[in-house]
């Protein structure tokens, strides 16, 4: 999330919760994508990370990007800690580690996302390369230890970093060292919402298995094809994972809201100070008994912060955001919101996706979510390979995207933006499988050379 909400009309009931939510519904015609990706910086000269002070550092490149861009500066003190286009409705943010993020515009086609991508990163090359820096399109850093990654100068990751070594082994690897690809996809009313919840939920293992991209960690393989996604399963339980709730009968927004108000939350933002409630409950706060706020109650602000700190596989707001992928290269970017618009954004791909996975338990998805980050496209579930879903998933996409229509100027529908998913089905391995046989080959035992083919 590159921005905290701001808008401080007060909350007084569960039921406005609801009602919030319930307002991100959109009729079809108004349905939109929007595509995040980060990428970790890296110095050329020695495969150094790249700290955020110095007249080469993250702070200098936000000051580049700001110029060549005109987007407004989003600053904590007087540190730039990120950027807005205000006109356009994207922004660029700096994850925990550095990882550098492009939030991008809510589009209504994935040739407008393509353009996005494109344009995005010829910019940062034309600030970055001066300053000697280039951007690895990799799920996790493959080289520098958890202590040798710099630490960016936010108030909110300040409260995370104490606090998510009381709930997990894995959450500061998840802060400091990986770097994901989402996109976020509307849904009409709380029936259409449920559809799509399920079906991204369930076949989000899919996904992750076809963009495994992470197989390396302080210079090795760490016996991962998706390490991301490893991590994720250590980080804290009680914001992360497969909502098997989301499959019972009765749910929808309320369900929804009920398990949020009760995850723990890091933060409440006052003004622009981020007072550390760790550990405590949203239900104190919106009944007015935060022991760290005594006498205040929620506003609109407090819940969309809030919902922005729940981490499961598919997460909603007033939008779905999937979350299951590594980054890779630019393509893969793409892809990654090819894969999901083509699957949720036609009534007849959706059907069928669900098809997929309806008869799948809830432990069955478990286990697909557990093999999957080691074993990826050779995991199975029902009986079938992960590789075989794959590939009904990526075919099912297609047709969705087929049926949209939506052309470019050269008039290529969609379905061009599935070609390096279908690429990999046909050779039957990730990239991180890729990676890992050029470790063992070419690259001589060796990560440095991720450093020269790994990038963007």
């Amino acid at each position: 999330m590159a921005r905290d909400v701001s808008d401080s009309t007060p909350i007084g009931s569960r039921q406005e919760l609801i009602a919030w939510m319930e307002g991100g519904c959109r009729p079809k015609a108004d349905w939109r994508l929007g595509t995040e990706h980060e990428k970790i910086p890296f110095y050329t000269d020695g495969a150094a990370p790249v700290p955020y002070d110095g007249p080469r550092g993250i702070r200098a490149l936000l000051e580049g990007m700001r110029h060549l861009l005109g987007w407004q500066p989003i600053v904590e003190g007087d540190h730039p800690i990120g950027l807005y286009d205000v006109t356009g409705g994207g922004a660029i943010s700096l994850e925990p580690g550095g990882q550098f993020e492009l939030s991008g515009a809510p589009v209504e086609t994935l040739h407008q996302t393509a353009c996005e991508t494109n344009a995005h990163l010829a910019q940062i090359k034309q600030i970055a390369e001066p300053l000697g820096i280039r951007f690895l399109a990799l799920g996790m850093s493959p080289l520098w230890s958890r202590a040798e990654t710099p630490f960016m100068p936010k108030q909110r990751y300040d409260i995370m970093r104490r606090y998510m070594p009381t709930v997990g082994t894995l959450g500061l690897d998840m802060m400091f060292r990986t770097a994901t690809v989402q996109v976020n996809l509307d849904f009409a009313s709380e029936a259409d919402m449920v559809k799509k919840l399920r079906v991204s939920l369930a076949l989000q293992p899919i996904a992750t298995a076809l963009f495994a991209n992470s197989p390396f960690t302080e210079g090795k393989p760490n016996g991962f094809l998706s390490m991301r996604s490893e991590i994720w399963r250590d980080t804290d339980r009680a914001r992360t994972g497969m909502l098997p709730f989301a499959f019972e009968e009765g749910m929808g927004f309320e369900r929804y809201v009920d398990y949020a108000v009760d995850v723990p939350m890091y933060f409440v933002k006052r003004g622009d100070t981020y007072v550390d409630v760790a550990g405590a409950s949203f239900r104190d706060l919106l009944d007015g008994r935060l022991a760290a706020l005594p006498g205040q109650t929620a506003s609109l602000a407090d819940w969309a912060n809030h919902l922005s700190t729940i981490f499961p596989e598919v997460r909603l707001k007033r939008f779905l955001e999937m979350r299951g992928a590594d980054v890779g290269p630019t393509a893969m970017i793409v892809a990654l919101s090819a894969f999901w618009t083509g699957l949720l954004y036609d009534e007849a791909a959706l059907d069928a996706a669900w098809d997929l996975a309806r008869t799948w338990s809830a432990a069955e998805r478990q286990q697909l979510r557990d093999d999957v980050p080691r074993r990826g496209l050779h995991a199975t579930v029902g009986g079938r390979s992960v590789l075989a879903v794959a590939r009904d998933a990526v075919a099912l996409a297609r047709g969705g995207l087929a049926a949209r229509a939506r052309l470019d100027p050269f008039g290529r529908d969609e379905t061009v933006y599935l070609e390096p998913l279908e690429a990999i089905i046909a050779e039957g391995r990730s990239a991180a499988e890729r990676w890992l046989a050029a470790y063992h080959g070419t690259w001589g035992g060796s990560v440095q050379p991720a450093f020269q083919e790994c990038v963007f």
